[in-house]
Formats: structure tokens, C-alpha cells, sequence
């Protein structure tokens, strides 16, 4: 399988969970891929392990990607590490693909000047979004992160920390009034199901200052629709 070109103008495409539609998702070799082409950002999304360490999973356990099933937050880095993940490219005999550190992505995305779009998964404690921080910064990529997480807390512990972050609360509920409000209070923008938004809703978050994200467009199509609609940005698996 191959990404699908489309003309999706100013509409900025990211690749969700690297290019997953080439390489195993989350791995280097899928944010490698995702470098090599023209996307505007690679997505990925971040575990603590129960030694305290970040690593990079989509899951909260490892059976789909990996032969071992593991809670990831219950395990130390050190064997998540060394856990073969499935190949999903149909090559053979492939040693490296493992969970990755949160600095070998961003190291990857530094190098091929991509934005990292960090979805932080589950509840992170407080000082741990604060070392997070400290890690992307020491990196000198802070600036080029976008992150994004379902869990409210996390975004404003995060603007607590670092105000200047750029930061999208994911969702799948419908975006009312009230959600419109919070987002502005907490100067956030929005990662929305794709399904939910309409040119009506996309004129009404631009009017509030919101830029608007989406996932998981993989149909050209409705990807036409969103771009018409004026979407800010695209996550997808297959389209670029």
C-alpha cells in the first residue's frame, strides 16, 4: 500500500501515528517514513511506564501490535523495549521495530523538520507533563510541538507549566457552546472527530480564534469536504 496524493491546498496533513499505512504505527521506521514525505506533521502518543519512563504507544496494552499482551503503564521500559512489534510492511526478518522513546521522535521529527503532534494518553500527573516539557525543550524542539490529549486536565496542567504550548483537545462529543468557551478560556485549540464538524461549526471555531484539527480522514472524499470547509489541518493515515 502507498499514501494517496490529494490537493489539499493550505490544509496542513499530519501523519497519524507516523505513516502508518507503510510501516508498523509508532515505530522510527513509521516516523522515518512519515519524514520522507510531505507532511506537515507526525503524530504519535505517549505512555508512562511503571518505571516512570515515556514511550510511545497507542494502546494502553501491547497485544495489537506486539505477540506479548502487556499493560504498558504496569510494565518497566526495560522489557517494553525489548518487545518485538508485528510487521506490518510485509518484509522479512525486521529487528527494529520497538516502542520508542519520546526523544528518538523527537529527534526524528527535528531532523526532518516536522511538527510533532504529541497526544498525551490517559491522566499524566503533573510533574510528569512538567518533565516531558523539560525533555522537549532540552531538545530545542519545544517551539514545533503541538500537543494534544482527550483529557482536558492534561492541557491545562500543561498551559499551567508552559502557557506558550500549543495545545488541541481532542474529541468525539459534540462540540456545543460551552466546549467553544472552555477551549477559549484555556486558549486551546480543537482535534475533532471529522464527523462532527460542519462549515457552519468550522466558521463558528474560527470566529473564536480556535484552529481546527480532525482525525481520522483516510477517503479522499470527505477529506475534499473537510478541506472546503476549511479545516486548518487533517490527521490521516493514507492521504498526502
Amino acid at each position: 500500500m502507498d499514501t494517496v496524493r490529494i490537493n489539499h491546498k493550505n490544509v496542513l496533513f499530519i501523519a497519524h501515528r507516523g505513516a502508518s499505512c507503510l510501516e508498523t504505527e509508532n515505530t522510527l521506521a513509521a516516523f522515518i517514513a512519515a519524514g520522507n514525505r510531505t507532511y506537515f506533521g507526525i503524530e504519535t502518543d505517549v505512555h508512562i511506564t511503571k518505571d516512570g519512563k515515556f514511550i510511545l504507544i497507542h494502546d494502553d496494552t501491547t497485544g495489537r501490535v506486539a505477540e506479548s499482551d502487556l499493560v504498558v503503564e504496569e510494565t518497566d521500559f526495560s522489557t517494553l523495549r525489548t518487545l518485538p512489534l508485528k510487521d506490518t510492511s510485509g518484509k522479512c526478518g525486521r529487528i527494529d521495530l520497538r516502542m520508542p522513546t519520546l526523544l528518538e521522535y523527537i529527534g526524528i521529527c527535528k531532523k526532518y523538520e516536522k511538527t510533532a503532534v504529541l497526544e498525551l494518553k490517559n491522566r499524566i500527573e503533573t510533574e510528569k507533563i512538567a518533565e516531558m516539557v523539560q525533555e522537549i525543550q532540552s531538545a530545542g524542539y519545544f517551539e514545533n510541538v503541538i500537543f494534544i490529549s482527550f483529557y482536558l486536565e492534561n492541557l491545562m496542567d500543561l498551559k499551567t507549566i508552559a502557557p506558550s504550548a500549543a495545545a488541541q483537545f481532542l474529541t468525539s462529543n459534540e462540540i456545543d457552546d460551552k466546549m467553544i468557551a472552555s477551549l477559549m478560556q484555556f486558549k486551546l485549540d480543537i482535534d475533532a472527530k471529522d464527523s462532527l464538524l460542519s462549515p457552519a461549526l468550522v466558521k463558528q471555531l474560527h470566529d473564536s480564534g480556535i484552529k481546527v484539527n480532525c482525525w481520522t480522514c483516510d477517503d479522499a472524499n470527505s477529506a475534499q469536504s473537510l478541506i472546503d470547509m476549511g479545516v486548518d489541518m487533517i490527521t490521516t493515515n493514507c492521504l498526502e
